[in-house]
């Protein structure tokens, strides 16, 4: 197995997207480190990497809600000396109820995970590739970050902060050779939601639920052309022109006369 020095460091490789993600940098010769709080799925992701690959994989194992996590993050590839030239912001959970009855620690977690920590990443190794001159930065937002919606009040939300911070650092970044792309998927078949009541080979089919594999090869295809957003799939695209013109009382009329939202 050969050593390479171009390092991808991928939040939330253990699973869904991020686990595509990081096979598709390996496959463009990038040594990886894989961060996650799932221990066993990153130990199966590095077995897999360095058998398919000539790279390797550092795992880390680490929870990546906590508000200190980028500097720890930051701290260890530093004191490793990993040169990351890939940075890419993936971890993400899914937080559905009525935010007035969600849990407070867990609104902190799900704040911290989708805007405190990827923006600070940003910071902290996007100053090292402005050093550099070079570097790319791929951020995961989602499709809900287009309009508001009852019952993800919090995960929506903090997709749209990074939504829109990832296409203001593009602009910051881009003189001084900084790709930066954000990725906003539609419904993808992850363990991100609950999908065992749902047909997904026939959604699939359909084109309303995409495969996690495609979706990660869009993003990283995209970044590395330098494209400033990614939308996998037609229909995704349609929806993300055709949602924010929706009447908001229809939103709410839906929101009254179903459960929908426990």
């Amino acid at each position: 197995m050969n050593q390479t020095k171009k390092y991808a460091l991928v939040t939330g490789a253990s699973s869904g997207i991020g686990w595509h993600i990081t096979e598709a940098l390996a496959r463009r010769g990038y040594s990886i480190i894989a961060v996650s709080n799932q221990p066993v799925e990153l130990d199966a992701l590095k077995k897999k990497i360095e058998q398919a690959y000539t790279v390797t994989a550092t795992t880390l194992n680490m929870d990546l809600a906590q508000e200190n996590s980028a500097r720890q993050v930051f701290g260890y590839c530093e004191e490793n000396a990993l040169e990351v030239e890939v940075l890419v912001n993936d971890a993400g959970m899914l937080v559905f109820g009525q935010m007035l009855k969600v849990d407070i620690t867990l609104m902190k977690t799900i704040m911290n995970l989708h805007m405190i920590t990827p923006a600070l990443l940003c910071k902290l190794f996007g100053e090292k590739m402005m050093a550099r001159g070079n570097g790319y930065i791929l951020n995961v937002s989602s499709i809900s970050a287009v309009m508001p919606y009852p019952g993800i009040s919090l995960y929506g939300p903090t997709k749209a902060f990074l939504r829109h911070f990832t296409r203001a650092l593009r602009t910051e970044t881009k003189p001084f050779g900084i790709r930066v792309t954000c990725l906003i998927p539609g419904a993808t078949a992850t363990k991100l939601y609950d999908v065992q009541n749902y047909n997904i080979p026939l959604l699939a089919k359909l084109g309303i639920v995409k495969k996690p594999e495609s979706v990660a090869k869009a993003g990283v295809r995209a970044l590395f052309k330098d494209k400033p957003v990614c939308i996998p799939g037609l229909l995704n695209k349609v929806i993300v022109f055709l949602l924010p013109h929706i009447p908001h009382f229809l939103i709410g009329l839906v929101y009254r006369k179903t459960d929908l939202v426990p």
